[in-house]
């Protein structure tokens, strides 16, 4: 008897299925290039807080760092569970759009939506606004995984909220010590050290007339 994620399950890769085959490749590129896509947003945030201040810079260093403590926590996880896999599991399904992992690469939780969880909310917490952009690339990481027939959807959705939770705590404990290393690392006479770690927000010219002083008349 069919739980209802494997209804739900059967419902995603049967419309999978019927879908154009550009659209089926689109989403097997999608299912791994995305994880490339959110490493790019590390780095363009990485550069972008180099002239930020210590806390922005602090926040942009943890987004990977807490992204992949995402996964360490998915991957013990899911040597706890020990689901099978859905292209398996689930009689009557079709066949997968991508190779069926092997027996011992367990199901739950999606490694894939905690990595795309974590890092939605690591980048969000580092570059306002930019939430717009990883959240939908999350979720769409997610559905894909169900789509090319490799997950439960309960296992993305667990994925993605188990990522999203480390990550978040992860860049709130560690915030303040990575600030202190960032502000070390600004006053550093080393100079690979100090553009690695930017030099922080230029000083504002004055604008005062030269000559011009407090209380002068």
């Amino acid at each position: 008897m069919n739980t209802l994620s494997d209804d739900l399950y059967l419902d995603v890769t049967d419309f999978a299925h019927a879908t154009p085959h550009w659209f089926q490749q689109l989403a097997e590129v999608w299912t791994e290039a995305g994880l490339i896509l959110f490493g790019v947003l590390f780095l363009a945030g990485w550069w972008r807080a180099r002239s930020g201040t210590s806390g922005a810079m602090a926040l942009a260093l943890l987004a990977p760092l807490a992204t992949a403590f995402g996964y360490v926590v998915s991957e013990a996880l899911k040597s706890l569970v020990d689901e099978e896999r859905p292209c398996r599991a689930v009689a009557g399904a079709p066949a997968s759009l991508v190779p069926c992992p092997p027996t011992g690469d367990w199901s739950f939780p999606s490694n894939h939506a905690a990595i795309a969880g974590a890092a939605a909310v690591a980048l969000a917490l580092s570059w306002r606004g930019i939430v717009w952009l990883t959240v939908p690339m999350a979720l769409l990481m997610a559905f894909s995984r169900v789509f090319v027939g490799v997950h439960y959807p309960h296992d993305v959705a667990a994925g993605l909220l188990l990522g999203g939770v480390v990550a978040f705590l992860a860049v709130r404990a560690a915030d303040r010590p990575v600030r202190s290393v960032v502000e070390a690392a600004r006053s550093s006479r080393n100079g690979a050290v100090v553009w690695c770690a930017g030099r922080g927000p230029r000083p504002r010219a004055s604008t005062r007339p030269e000559g011009v002083r407090h209380g002068a008349c």
